[in-house]
């Protein structure tokens, strides 16, 4: 039997470093999986006897089961008992508990939805091999319902678990161990998504001294990286993030992991990769490495089809239904102010191709000529992202139409007719387009939208900086059902405007 090998890494002692954060009783992880367990196992009772109640009788209903000797006869109470045990099974070996996927991302949901539907398959296929005479309709309200409410329940749990994390609690403890910008960076990177559940709690780097910070953050520095178990023991973290690995060697990194208490203490290794959608990662073990591959985005053929159906198909219906609401709006911009109804204004598309971009007109007419002085006197003139503060050019229905975005439901027949999207970048004018760098310049590689990923998260409050990153991150990581969210999420933003809104 190989013993483990002595460890470098914890030679050198951190007795400065901040105290141990006390440790729970019982890990978190535990805890919400079986809280999770406990709220399943409600669910599913009530959904599968209610159908049962709502289908039949309870003790009133049986089926059969032909073997090649007799016949039995089982009653649908057991049928019922049977089928939420194994819906609680299936969602185990699933993994729609673990920790690694609750709380952020849609893998928790789409775990649950596999799981149930293979169950249900399943289920259709001992039925035909025993000849089980079960009730179709039982059956195919059970399910359907049964997924539905179990989403609604994990998204509640989601919703509780955001606030928790947001006060740091439910979360993992986080040692970054690396560089120092590289540490800073995924500190940073960390910092924006709470929902996560990473909360870093100190750092190892190489000229670290304890008692310092890292960077421009907050984060203490617990040492360096030959302290590494010193510090994870001094600040109470679970987790060791390496950041970049020039500071330690493959041997040094493989006996950190052989040193951490397994089930515990984690290891994670973060590649110099960010804003880098699941979907376009794929890990491939190569004689013992890691490798990552990163599928280049690629917008042709059946993506592209499929993006402009859904453009065509969604904004049509739109159109149609919203009718009434966008005759109503027309009246009031016609008979509040002087001026056309609709606002025309050349924007950039797609490939740097100008286009015509329409909108329910919101300021008074020629409110472009006083555009140039207002962002002088704001000092934003310098900022692609051209946003005037309280602006004075607002009609007396501009700034409600603004908050509620009223003012864009003419953009769907820019949509309809091809110059937009209904999700995209922002289209700009061609002033802001003059100050983009190379990397702003790849946000003109889709089709703009009239709505997108940074309007969803913060509209105005956000910086030009954010703004671009979270363009890049769509333009990079492209689905149809990212799309789909994204139009959820501004329905919801549109219904409830924040303070950000204007």
């Amino acid at each position: 039997m190989l013993s483990q090998p002595s460890v470098p890494l914890s030679t050198t002692p951190a007795s400065t470093a901040p105290a141990p954060a006390p440790v729970a009783a019982r890990d978190w992880r535990r805890v919400y999986a079986n809280r999770l367990a406990l709220t399943d196992a409600l669910v599913l009772v009530w959904v599968v006897f209610g159908t049962q109640l709502v289908w039949f009788d309870f003790d009133q209903e049986t089926t059969s089961v032909d073997f090649d000797v007799a016949r039995v006869i089982v009653n649908y109470t057991v049928i019922s008992l049977v089928l939420i045990s194994a819906w609680m099974i299936v969602l185990r070996v699933f993994g729609t508990r673990e920790a690694r996927i609750v709380g952020s991302g849609n893998t928790e949901y789409k775990l649950i939805a596999d799981a149930s539907i293979r169950l249900f398959g399943l289920v259709a296929i001992v039925a035909f091999l025993f000849k089980l005479d079960l009730a179709r309709g039982y059956f195919l309200l059970a399910f359907p319902v049964g997924i539905l409410v179990l989403l609604l329940s994990r998204w509640m749990w989601r919703q509780w678990l955001s606030v928790q994390r947001a006060r740091g609690n439910y979360s993992s403890r986080v040692l970054l161990v690396g560089s120092a910008d590289s540490a800073e960076h995924i500190a940073a990177e960390l910092g924006r998504s709470t929902d996560s559940g990473y909360r870093v709690v100190g750092a190892c780097v190489p000229t670290g001294k304890v008692g310092g910070t890292l960077g421009s953050t907050t984060i203490p520095v617990s040492g360096t990286v030959d302290t590494v178990l010193q510090a994870l023991e001094a600040t109470g973290a679970d987790t060791v993030i390496i950041t970049s690995s020039d500071e330690l060697t493959p041997v040094r990194v493989r006996q950190l992991s052989w040193s951490l208490e397994p089930g515990r203490q984690h290891l994670i290794v973060a590649p110099s990769l960010t804003d880098i959608g699941g979907p376009r990662i794929h890990t491939r073990p190569v004689a013992g490495l890691p490798l990552i591959h990163v599928e280049t985005p690629r917008y042709e053929g059946r993506k592209r089809f499929s993006k402009r159906f859904f453009d065509i198909l969604g904004s049509g219906a739109i159109l149609l239904v919203a009718s009434p609401i966008l005759l109503i709006v027309a009246l009031l911009v016609k008979f509040t102010s002087p001026g056309p109804v609709l606002y025309r204004q050349e924007r950039v598309g797609l490939n740097g191709e100008p286009f015509n971009m329409l909108k329910f007109r919101s300021m008074r007419v020629n409110a472009d000529a006083e555009l140039a002085a207002l962002l002088a006197q704001q000092g934003r003139s310098d900022r692609p992202l051209f946003k005037v503060q309280n602006d004075p050019r607002l009609t007396r229905v501009g700034a409600t139409l603004r908050k509620f975005s009223l003012d864009e439901f003419p953009q769907l027949i820019n949509v309809f007719r091809g110059d937009m999207s209904l999700v995209g970048p922002r289209p700009q004018r061609e002033g802001e387009v003059a100050l983009y760098d190379s990397a702003a310049k790849r946000r003109l590689i889709v089709q703009p939208g009239m709505t997108g990923l940074w309007q969803v998260s913060g509209r105005s409050a956000l910086s030009w900086e954010d703004a671009i990153r979270l363009d890049l991150y769509y333009v990079e990581n492209w689905s149809l059902m990212g799309d789909v969210v994204i139009l959820w999420r501004t329905i919801r933003a549109v219904v409830a405007p924040g303070k950000e809104a204007h």
